[in-house]
C-alpha cells in the first residue's frame, strides 16, 4: 500500500515500498548479470548463484532495522559467491546498496569500514589470480568499484543529512511558533494589566469625587437646598461616566483590544476634565500645559495623563488644600510635569494614599523617566516627573 507523505509539496512512497522496489531491483540487476555471463558458456549456471542474487536483494529488507548488520551479510554473502566459484557479478554491486543503506541510516562508518575490507581483499585476490599487469588491474577495475562505492556511500550519507537538516527546520519552525504564541500571549497580559492599572486609576479619581460632593451635599442639607441639588447632579454626573467607563475598560479586558486592534486610553488632551472636577470640588486649579500632544508616545501620553489625575485625586483626598498648580512642559527631549497645592503636607515627604505614589512612580520608572516628592507640614505638597518623549527602541 503506498502513503503519500507531504515534503516541500511533494509526494513520498512509504519506507517499507522503496524496501521491497531496492530489494527486487538488486536481486533482478544481480540475475540478470549472472545469467548473461553465462551466455555462450559450456553450461548454464549453478541455481545457487540464483539464490545468492535473491539473497542479496532480500537482506535488504531488514535495512532500516538493521542497517550495521545487513552490511556485513552482504559482504560475506559476496565473498562466500566467488569462493563457491559462481560467475563473476562484480565486488562492488553485490554490496552498493547495503552500503547505500548503511550510510542513509546512520551507519555510516560501518559502511565505509565494509568497503574497504571488500576493496582489499578482492584486490589482493585479483593480483595474485589475475594474469594482467598489476597496473591494469589497478587502473581499470579496481577504480571503478572504489568509485561505485564511494558514490553509494555519499549519496546515503547526503540524502540522510538533507532529511536531518528538514528534520530540524521543522523543530526549529516549531519553536518559533511556540515562541511567537508565548510572546502574543505575554503581550496580551500586559495590555490586560495595564488596563486594569487604568481601571484603578480612573476609578480611584472618580470616587474621590464622589465622596467630596457627596460630603459636600451632606453638609448643605437643610441649610442649602441649591448646593445640595448641586452636589448630587455632580455626583449623579461623575458615578455615570464612572460606569461608562468601567464597562468600556471590562469589554477591553475580555477582548484585549478593541475591533481595530487599538486600544482608547486617556490623554493629556483630557485634563481639562479632570481640573474642571477638581474646581467642582472647591480647589482653585491654575493649568500651564504648553505640549504638543501629538507628538508623543502613546505610553508617554497616557502616562502623563495618569501623573495629573493621581495627583488631583490626592489632593482632594488628602490635601485639604485651596489651591492647586499643574505644569507640563517639554524640556530638551524630556517631558516634565509638576503638581503642587497649599494643602496641609507631610512630613515625611510622601502621601498616604494606597496604590498613589507608587503607581505612579512605577509607570514612570516603566518609560525611563522618574518621579519625586517634597512637601514639609504646613508647605503643601509637590509631585514632579519627569518622562522622555521619545522612547528607547
Amino acid at each position: 500500500m503506498t502513503e503519500w507523505h507531504g515534503d516541500d509539496g511533494a509526494g513520498r512512497v512509504a519506507p517499507r515500498v522503496l524496501d521491497v522496489l531496492l530489494a527486487v531491483v538488486v536481486a533482478v540487476v544481480l540475475s540478470a548479470i549472472i545469467a548473461v555471463s553465462r551466455a555462450g558458456g559450456d553450461a548454464p549456471a549453478n541455481v545457487i548463484a540464483y539464490v545468492f542474487a535473491l539473497g542479496f536483494g532480500a537482506v535488504l529488507l531488514l535495512r532500516r532495522q538493521m542497517p550495521a548488520p545487513v552490511v556485513v551479510l552482504s559482504v560475506l554473502g559476496t565473498f562466500a559467491y566467488y569462493t563457491l566459484g559462481y560467475p563473476p557479478i562484480g565486488v562492488a554491486l553485490p554490496v552498493v546498496a547495503a552500503l547505500y543503506s548503511a550510510a542513509e541510516l546512520g551507519a555510516t562508518r560501518w559502511a565505509a569500514g565494509a568497503a574497504a575490507v571488500v576493496f582489499v581483499v578482492s584486490l589482493y585476490f585479483r593480483v595474485r589470480d589475475d594474469p594482467q599487469p598489476v597496473g591494469y588491474v589497478l587502473g581499470t577495475d579496481s577504480v571503478s568499484n572504489v568509485a561505485l562505492m564511494a558514490v553509494a556511500i555519499a549519496l546515503g550519507y547526503g540524502i540522510r543529512a538533507r532529511r536531518l537538516r528538514a528534520a530540524q527546520q521543522r523543530r526549529i519552525d516549531r519553536l518559533i511558533r511556540e515562541q511567537s504564541a508565548r510572546e502574543a500571549e505575554l503581550r496580551v497580559q500586559s495590555e490586560r494589566e495595564s488596563i486594569s492599572r487604568e481601571l484603578h486609576d480612573t476609578l480611584g479619581h472618580a470616587l474621590s469625587v464622589i465622596a467630596l460632593h457627596a460630603s459636600v451635599g451632606s453638609e448643605a442639607v437643610g441649610r442649602d437646598d441649591r448646593a445640595v441639588v448641586a452636589a448630587l447632579d455632580r455626583v449623579r454626573e461623575q458615578s455615570t461616566a464612572s460606569l461608562r467607563e468601567l464597562r468600556s475598560m471590562l469589554r477591553l479586558l475580555r477582548a484585549g483590544a478593541d475591533n481595530d486592534g487599538t486600544r482608547h486610553v486617556r490623554s493629556l488632551a483630557d485634563v481639562q476634565a479632570i481640573i474642571d472636577e477638581a474646581k467642582a470640588a472647591g480647589v482653585d486649579v491654575t493649568a500651564d500645559i504648553d505640549v504638543a500632544v501629538h507628538d508623543l508616545p502613546a505610553a508617554v501620553d497616557a502616562a502623563a495623563y495618569r501623573v495629573i489625575q493621581e495627583s488631583l485625586t490626592n489632593i482632594l483626598r488628602h490635601a485639604h488644600a485651596t489651591t492647586a498648580r499643574v505644569n507640563a512642559v517639554m524640556e530638551a527631549g524630556l517631558l516634565r510635569i509638576t503638581v503642587a497645592d497649599d494643602g496641609r503636607g507631610t512630613a515625611g515627604g510622601d502621601r498616604a494614599g494606597g496604590y498613589g505614589i507608587t503607581g505612579m512612580t512605577e509607570r514612570v520608572r516603566l518609560l525611563g523617566g522618574s518621579l519625586s516628592t517634597r512637601s514639609a507640614p504646613g508647605a503643601g505638597f509637590t509631585i514632579e516627573a519627569t518622562i522622555p518623549a521619545r522612547l528607547a527602541s
